[in-house]
């Protein structure tokens, strides 16, 4: 396995000094933002669309110093009710996947998008329950009406891009679990797989290793974002794991978003590299820090030393003993 992280927390960098930062921090790879919710800060997408010199001159910036993009980013809304953020979001993740694919990055990050509950919605509808039996029925008809056709077509074009989607098991997206993605995975190919990130399925009560196992038997994690999540008992009882609250209100939120280490023990740190390495995947290690308690460097900081102690680097060798 490789360490990277996921930039736009130094969005407030150049690319070039964003790069050096990385490095000097020991890491081996970067995931990039190409455009919606995770912005472009360091990657003019449409410029090096247009010109092979542009892309050339962009990769030996990474290159040079020994870092690989790991992956592109453009987490957002393909089927969003709002046709101008639909057409916003569909427009950056096909130019994504088409910049992967001259760029020989092998990982296009996103969402799968929530639609809304009717052809006039105004806005997304993420049903969580099945009765009253309206919510069933709004489910059914997002998949087979918008999740499954979109995807569909982008999973084709993925693959013919020789590119892999990694989507994020997020709340509020049709698939936020082992089960809603690999649902859509059987209903598309195996160019739709996961970019896991544990700290969204703790708070919904999944273990990131038990999903890793259902996730990696199926060869269907493509990437893997390390952020922690801390889950308040206290809180819990009084607001329930769909809290609503915003994330900065810390003291009283049922959980909490933290840098790896910070909301679950190093063991199970590492009991999850374990897992990813045992059941197929061997690729980078991607930071996503947005601790609210932390700063940009310490957060980042602390994330690299805990991960640097539990990584699974090296290759295994023959069992000498046995």
């Amino acid at each position: 396995m490789k360490l990277g992280v996921f930039t736009p927390l130094f969005a407030n960098l150049s690319l070039e000094e964003m790069l050096d930062k990385v490095k000097a921090a020991g890491l081996d790879a970067v995931e990039i933002g190409t455009g919606g919710n995770p912005g472009n800060h360091h990657c003019p997408t449409d410029e090096l669309l247009e010109s092979e010199t542009a892309r050339k001159e962009y990769l030996e910036k990474f290159t040079s110093r020994g870092l690989t993009i790991s992956a592109f980013s453009c987490h957002d809304n393909p089927i969003s009710p709002n046709k101008e953020e639909a057409a916003a979001s569909d427009e950056i993740l096909r130019k994504s996947i088409k910049l992967a694919s001259l760029m020989n990055v092998p990982v296009v990050n996103t969402f799968s998008g929530t639609a809304g509950d009717s052809e006039d919605a105004k806005a997304p509808n993420w049903p969580v329950i099945p009765w009253p039996t309206v919510y069933s029925d709004i489910k059914t008809w997002q998949w087979e009406t918008k999740l499954i056709p979109y995807w569909k077509e982008i999973g084709e074009l993925a693959a013919a891009s020789g590119v892999k989607i990694g989507i994020e098991l997020h709340g509020g997206f049709l698939c936020h679990t082992p089960y809603t993605i690999l649902k859509l995975r059987e209903e598309t190919n195996d160019a739709i797989g996961v970019n896991l990130d544990p700290s969204h399925l703790w708070w919904q009560g999944i273990d990131p290793v038990g999903a890793i196992k259902i996730l990696g038997k199926a060869g269907a994690i493509h990437h893997f974002h390390a952020k922690d999540t801390y889950l308040d008992q206290d809180n819990i009882n009084m607001y329930g794991l769909t809290d609503m609250q915003p994330y900065g209100d810390v003291q009283t939120r049922s959980w909490t978003f933290r840098s790896v280490g910070c909301g679950h023990s190093l063991t199970e740190w590492s009991d999850i590299m374990s897992a990813l390495r045992t059941y197929g995947y061997d690729y980078v290690v991607s930071i996503e820090h947005e601790d609210p308690l932390m700063s940009i460097d310490e957060g980042f900081d602390r994330a690299v030393t805990n991960l640097q102690s539990i990584l699974i680097k090296d290759k295994p060798l023959d069992m000498w003993w046995a």
